[in-house]
């Protein structure tokens, strides 16, 4: 069976953000991590090489796949800041529909900064999520 190419490891996300060469990116990734702590109660983790992620939930398929990534996250990605929520982004139309000029993925919303959207409705979007995740499976939360 494969293993997961993005995993929790111990680089330093400080590291991470301080070397970034966009000033709004770094500015982007500062909201998003004090945000994302303050709603769950975690420290930020990088995972993979560029993504920084928050607390975590183990997941199992009925393939019998299983592993562990984390429950909220972000990615300051060269075209798009990308904040990750993994139950996905199809329950949170009634948000979306306020929240600003965005793209999205199954469980990535990808904005050019985080000046274009509604950062209020950004929190609720991710406390929501951060919610339903605790609901559906064993987190560290």
């Amino acid at each position: 069976m494969a293993t997961l190419k993005t995993q929790e490891n111990k680089a330093s996300v400080k590291q991470f953000i301080e070397g970034l060469e966009n000033s709004s990116r770094k500015k982007d990734c500062l909201t998003a991590r004090k945000m994302m702590q303050e709603i769950t109660g975690k420290r930020a983790k990088m995972w993979g090489s560029s993504i920084v992620g928050f607390g975590s939930y183990h997941y199992k398929y009925a393939s019998g796949r299983e592993g562990d990534y984390f429950v909220t996250g972000f990615s300051p990605r060269k075209q798009n800041f990308t904040i990750y929520i993994m139950p996905g982004y199809t329950n949170y139309s009634h948000l979306l529909d306020k929240i600003g000029k965005y793209k999205m993925g199954k469980s990535c919303l990808y904005v050019k900064s985080l000046d274009d959207i509604d950062l209020d409705i950004l929190r609720t979007l991710i406390t929501d999520s951060v919610n339903e995740m605790k609901a559906l499976y064993k987190t560290n939360l």
